[in-house]
């Protein structure tokens, strides 16, 4: 039995202190970011806890492989207005940070691996937003004086959303990731291999767990499981208009949508249909109602 209750104690073990930045000195925070490995590690116990095995051999996403969305948008774009989309590369001032390299190399990459797990689409080598697309001048990230401009590196599959690192941030070995919203750029993970344990953790659960749909939610549900269930500690998922936060019980994981997606606005996903049944009856919910 895996205690997702205590999630957020694994991941406050390894995961980047931004909070603490203004208390170290640069060279030190540069080195507490750049301690990747126990990341990492926390995303492949996460996968092999929820069943996936690594396939070896190659992966069937290698880092240079085009999008066919991106391409079929590029052209189209070509053809309305005689110009070429030229903002996928990421330009020789910007740096790509050292936890995007790793990620793409990790020899369990759920992703590169088993890309249908998952409805997002990587950008390889990062697009670079600048104009309209980059951070307002106002903005709460950034000085106005700093580069503004935001380096995506996936989107979801339409292009709904977007997320990248601040260019200014570039330089750092795992920086925080913003995401697109209706209200401009949020921040999404505070950190790139964080950001990829959020994604696992948004869609793995879905494909090998047991799965239990909330779309008419009674009364008291939601208040129950904020009262009864710790959340994961992770900050919540946005895509397609979702807000959604993650909590944890014993071998299961609950998903509150707080936004205005067409998802269920509950979700319990159970490690085995015991857990999901366990947690059902503990929070109320008729598996047979959906």
């Amino acid at each position: 039995m895996i205690d997702y209750g205590r999630f957020a104690e694994r991941l406050r073990r390894v995961m980047p202190r931004w909070d603490e930045r203004d208390r170290m000195a640069p060279e030190e925070f540069a080195r507490h970011l750049a301690d990747t490995g126990p990341r990492w590690e926390l995303l492949r116990e996460f996968q092999a806890e929820w069943g996936y095995e690594p396939p070896g051999g190659e992966p069937a996403w290698p880092r240079w492989s085009e999008s066919e969305h991106r391409a079929y948008v590029r052209e189209l774009k070509e053809k309305l207005t005689g110009e070429e989309d030229d903002h996928r590369s990421v330009r020789a001032a910007v740096a790509v940070p050292q936890a995007l390299d790793e990620w793409w190399d990790l020899p369990f990459n759920s992703f590169t691996y088993q890309p249908r797990l998952y409805e997002t689409n990587p950008e390889w080598p990062p697009a670079v937003y600048d104009g309209s697309r980059a951070l307002p001048l106002d903005n709460s990230f950034i000085a106005a004086e700093e580069d503004r401009r935001v380096c995506v590196f996936m989107a979801e599959n339409q292009y709904c959303n977007e997320w990248g690192y601040l260019a200014a941030e570039a330089v750092l070995p795992d920086p925080r990731v913003l995401v697109s919203t209706e209200e401009g750029w949020v921040v999404q993970s505070r950190s790139i291999s964080e950001f990829f344990l959020q994604l696992a953790m948004y869609a793995l659960p879905f494909h090998f767990g047991h799965v239990a749909e909330v779309w008419t939610v009674p009364d008291g549900l939601v208040d129950r499981v904020r009262a009864q269930l710790p959340p994961v500690g992770l900050l919540p998922w946005r895509e397609l208009g979702a807000e959604t936060t993650a909590y944890g019980a014993p071998d299961a994981i609950v998903f509150h949508d707080a936004g205005m997606s067409d998802y269920a606005e509950i979700v319990v996903i159970g490690r085995t249909r015991e857990a999901l049944e366990r947690l059902t009856r503990r929070l109320g919910v008729d598996l047979a109602a959906g």
